[in-house]
């Protein structure tokens, strides 16, 4: 890698890197605070919402390592350029939007944008201050990222209820123009290996996920036996196994197969998805319930989430500091069983006249179990591998993460539409428990996977002969969080 020597404040390249991340981060969490004011102005079902967060979803998931990539070849500040100008204009398109599918099409541009902002963000930013000032300034940027997901579902209830959905889109413009020229003057640019990128591997991944979850989607209402489903389910499928066959051949491939031999890294990722699957899926269907069922307004809603938003920043941190002692396999176990519970619990007691008092025991209960998990699974993906993987590695396990998010919230709405369930107060909680209940299982299928991870302090030995694979360990709270970012908490 090779960058610029020019001295540069630190808190000013902090800002530089850390606003145009921060901008993605928060505007995930005001989408979803918005699907229920955005289904009624816009009249959009509950499949079109699916698509509102799922669009995002799945073009951050297949760009994700492609701008990664991209970033190593052409230089990490232009590409981070890019997706700061790709995701300013796609949050003007999303403003403008007067239809579902105009809002589905920018979000869609917007995920590009942002597969650009969250990794580079993090290499641009270790790579602009001295070794020693390092891991202070990247746990600075985790917090911002933390504080994010944070304030989201406050500041997009307000911006909502006081203005409208299509402001939340609008915040982001002012903010993408001064990041800009702020990049450029403090930023440099660095490169990484000059190799091939990977477009075959890109498309088949992206097509074969697209894929599955367009005929998940879809099960309900054209009918599981349909040709339509049944052309999507297997087309996906086929698309996937393409994918592990060229990526076993290919000489620069978008997701180095040979990292999975490591038993962590694999352990680490099947828990990613399923944990990502579980809850977030389980989130899309909850926090709707605040709104269309008991008829909150979206800031009244941010309030009442902030146990399960305001726990991860507070856990997740001292669960980093803690992990070489207790190793990686503990609080991950821990946490999934706590976030099972959860849902559980949640499933058990749901109904349309739920006092607060009795829910938020259980979502504070969750923002516990979320926080055990976030750091040490980002520890684990990383423990054994070497220093020219971790790129490779973290966004391996990114991409794999919102992969789960995507598929969570399609099986789980699919299971909540085949039960009846509308976006009505009369229609929507018989249906919500079933899905709730899927959502749990899941949860508890991820904590048996989790038994898998090596024990032992060994477990949490980074190389240290970097200084990042630490730091992106002790922030994994931060990148795990922006999953709640790009998750459904309406």
């Amino acid at each position: 890698m090779t960058s610029t020597s020019r001295r540069i404040p630190v808190w000013l390249a902090i800002v530089a890197a850390s606003l145009p991340m921060f901008m993605a981060t928060l505007d995930n969490l005001v989408v979803t605070s918005a699907l229920p004011v955005i289904a009624r102005d816009l009249n959009a079902s509950i499949e079109e919402l699916q698509w509102v967060v799922n669009a995002y979803t799945l073009s951050f998931a297949t760009f994700m390592l492609m701008a990664v990539a991209l970033g190593d070849r052409f230089g990490r500040r232009t590409v981070f350029l890019a997706g700061i100008v790709i995701f300013t204009l796609a949050s003007a398109a999303s403003a403008l939007a007067t239809e579902p599918w105009m809002l589905i099409g920018a979000r869609a541009i917007q995920g590009v944008g942002a597969a650009a902002l969250m990794p580079l963000s993090l290499t641009l930013l270790a790579g602009s201050v001295s070794e020693r000032l390092r891991p202070a300034a990247i746990g600075i940027w985790g917090g911002i990222s933390g504080l994010g997901v944070a304030t989201g579902p406050l500041i997009g209830g307000a911006v909502v209820q006081g203005w409208n959905w299509q402001a939340i889109f609008w915040l982001n413009v002012p903010l993408g123009v001064i990041a800009v020229p702020l990049v450029l003057a403090v930023l440099p640019n660095s490169f990484g290996a000059r190799v091939r990128a990977d477009v075959v591997g890109l498309v088949l991944a992206g097509l074969g996920v697209l894929g599955l979850v367009f005929g998940i989607v879809r099960g309900n209402d054209a009918g599981w036996d349909s040709a339509e489903v049944l052309t999507s389910l297997i087309a996906g499928t086929a698309l996937l196994v393409a994918f592990l066959f060229w990526e076993n051949r290919s000489a620069a491939p978008l997701l180095p197969l040979r990292l999975f031999r490591d038993r962590s890294f694999t352990v680490a990722n099947l828990v990613g998805v399923t944990f990502s699957f579980g809850i977030f899926g389980a989130v899309f269907i909850l926090i709707q319930f605040l709104q269309v069922v008991q008829g909150h307004t979206p800031l009244e809603a941010g309030v009442m989430t902030m146990p399960w938003t305001l726990a991860p920043m507070v856990v997740a941190p001292l669960t980093g500091l803690l992990s070489p002692r207790t190793g990686t396999r503990l609080p991950i176990l821990l946490g999934l069983v706590l976030l099972a519970v959860s849902m559980g619990w949640i499933a058990l007691t749901l109904s349309a006249t739920l006092p607060y008092s009795a829910m938020w025991p259980p979502f504070l209960l969750a923002g516990i179990g979320m926080g055990l998990v976030f750091a040490p699974s980002s520890t684990a993906v990383l423990v054994n591998m070497r220093p020219a993987d971790h790129a490779k590695a973290s966004g391996t396990n990114s991409t794999l993460r919102e992969i789960g998010v995507a598929l969570g919230v399609a099986v789980l709405t699919a299971v909540f539409t085949g039960a009846g369930g509308t976006l009505t107060p009369t229609g929507y909680v018989s249906a919500a428990i079933p899905a709730v209940w899927v959502a749990a299982g899941v949860l508890a299928v991820a904590a048996v996977i989790s038994l898998a991870l090596p024990s032992g302090i060994r477990a949490v030995r980074l190389d240290r002969t970097t200084e990042i694979a630490e730091s992106e360990a002790a922030i994994g709270s931060a990148q795990g969080a922006s999953l709640v970012d790009e998750t459904p908490r309406s």
